[in-house]
């Protein structure tokens, strides 16, 4: 399946139980062909404690995980001849309909195609898997 490719920033939360300030740790993380959002958190004041995995990350914790890490971009090295197995790729991962998946196509082919690292990660393995040579990488 290859190797685990994860990406991790802290931020403030408040305690569901005391109201206290929580520092929170979330990684996204491709594991084993998925992507997952886990998070942990335990208040150094009344003891509560959360794990939660599996879990859809939010959109403001994704623009911050962008933020600090910067943007992957998808690489698609061998483009010719492939358009409808990237097509069919976008479109089962990317949950799209064909116009959204050729507007996506342009931009995969332009170079101008960014996520999360594990997000472009997860779409190069589906990539290769379907016979198109693809990276993901940071400029």
């Amino acid at each position: 399946m290859g190797q685990a490719v994860l990406e991790s920033i802290t931020y403030s939360a408040v305690c569901q139980d005391c109201g206290a300030q929580l520092e929170c740790c979330g990684v996204q993380a491709l594991v084993d062909g998925s992507l997952r959002w886990d998070v942990e958190v335990t208040c150094s004041v009344c003891g509560f404690a959360m794990a939660v995995c599996d879990d859809v990350l939010p959109s403001d914790l994704r623009d911050q995980l962008l933020c600090e890490h910067g943007a992957a971009w998808l690489r698609v090295t061998s483009p010719w001849g492939k358009s409808i197995a990237i097509i069919r790729v976008l479109r089962a991962e990317l949950g799209l309909d064909l116009t959204e998946a050729m507007t996506a196509l342009d931009r995969v082919l332009a170079g101008e195609f960014s996520g999360t690292l594990p997000e472009m990660e997860l779409l190069a393995r589906k990539l290769r898997s379907a016979g198109v040579s693809a990276v993901a990488a940071r400029p």
